[in-house]
């Protein structure tokens, strides 16, 4: 018979704890024939009779089918955590943009390795990854959390089952249903933005929501704009270059800007926001050319954003304190990136043009495609313009 019982010392449950009692599992082993002779498939520890029944019911029909090949010892072996740090590191610097590939890494080293990251990638089930998910959320951690690890499990060992390394991608077989709890803030309307616009005036918030909140800049757009893409005789400016992702602390003096997410752009710059513009222009000159009076450095970059000394702004310190500023005013909580999202709607508003917004965000779409196909392929956030 090609299903074998074995008694064990330590039997495992279903999502691979242990029960601490002896009990009997079940092996399968198959031998089949094949153009080269005869070979043999065998998988063991099945937990009851039913399952290895079902096993080896469904590897004779893929056994007797020539362009199938069973998974080979080495990659049997392979733990989640060693196939999941091969992979992100081969497919994520091939596919992925920095700042996502990061993530990528970053989840898998604090969100999955420390809960399967010892399981045989081949023995994975469903119900681990729910138990995991579930620990995440005993955690505390936010719906959004657990549902970006769940997504990078999938992708993930959907390319392991291409690969052959695993019958079933476990991540897409799971139970858990993530809720709506993390949905995202409301983007702010037109009266909510004069408002925030008052309380950055004559601060450093004033420029930056100018250029992400009027404009809807990226937070790196907006950090990474250069007076030498900026025409105030003309009242235009491009966006054609952006922050890089993970500028080191300290460094004063960016020698090279990172390409835009999206296509160039150029946006005008009317006569209400060209005071902004001047006026950024002229405290900029003035920092300097106290620097030069106190003898402190000056780092001219040529940003329309910096430090006082000239030095580039550190990209997670603007989030931190966007944050921090709305608690402070009292203002409804939204992410900085949100700024852009409310761009979009009043601009939309305003204009009723959806391909005219989509444009001026970078985010332009086929003429030949509809608004809601647009909407569809876009998929970095929960906005249809983002």
């Amino acid at each position: 018979m090609s299903v074998a019982t074995r008694q064990v010392k330590n039997k495992r449950t279903a999502d691979g704890g242990s029960t601490a009692r002896a009990g009997t599992v079940y092996d399968v082993f198959i031998r089949y024939k094949t153009a080269d002779g005869y070979k043999t498939y065998g998988k063991r520890g099945f937990l009851t009779k039913k399952e290895a029944l079902d096993h080896e019911a469904e590897m004779r029909v893929k056994l007797t089918n020539p362009s199938y090949e069973p998974i080979k010892a080495v990659e049997a072996k392979q733990t989640v955590q060693e196939y999941l740090e091969e992979w992100v590191e081969i497919h994520g610097k091939a596919n992925l943009r920095p700042s996502t590939f990061s993530s990528y890494k970053c989840h898998i080293k604090n969100h999955i390795v420390p809960y399967i990251g010892n399981v045989p990638l081949k023995k994975l089930t469903p119900a681990m990854i729910d138990n995991m998910l579930k620990q995440l959320s005993d955690k505390g951690l936010s719906t959004s959390t657990c549902r970006y690890a769940q997504r990078i499990l999938s992708v993930a060992f959907e390319a392991a089952r291409k690969y052959r390394y695993i019958e079933t991608n476990p991540a897409r077989d799971i139970l858990t249903k993530f809720g709506k709890d993390a949905k995202t803030p409301d983007p702010y309307t037109a009266p909510q933005m004069q408002h925030l616009m008052a309380l950055g005036s004559g601060n450093e918030w004033e420029m930056i929501f100018v250029l992400s909140g009027l404009y809807g800049l990226r937070r790196n757009e907006v950090l990474g704009l250069r007076w030498s893409n900026v025409d105030l005789k003309n009242k235009c400016f491009a966006v054609v270059e952006q922050l890089p992702f993970k500028v080191p602390p300290g460094t004063t003096t960016i020698s090279e800007m990172a390409p835009t997410k999206s296509q160039d752009r150029i946006l005008p710059i009317t006569d209400v926001t060209l005071p902004f513009f001047i006026r950024q222009q002229q405290l900029q000159q003035k920092q300097k050319e106290l620097a030069e009076l106190s003898g402190q450095p000056y780092y001219d970059n040529n940003l329309v954003i910096a430090r006082a000394d000239g030095s580039p702004a550190r990209a997670d310190r603007v989030t931190n304190n966007f944050g921090q500023f709305l608690r402070h005013q009292n203002m409804s909580h939204i992410r900085f990136h949100d700024l852009r999202h409310s761009a979009a709607t009043n601009m939309h508003e305003l204009t009723g043009d959806f391909y005219t917004v989509g444009e001026i965000l970078g985010h332009t779409f086929k003429r030949n495609r509809t608004f809601a196909e647009h909407i569809n392929k876009c998929g970095r956030c929960y906005r249809p313009i983002c």
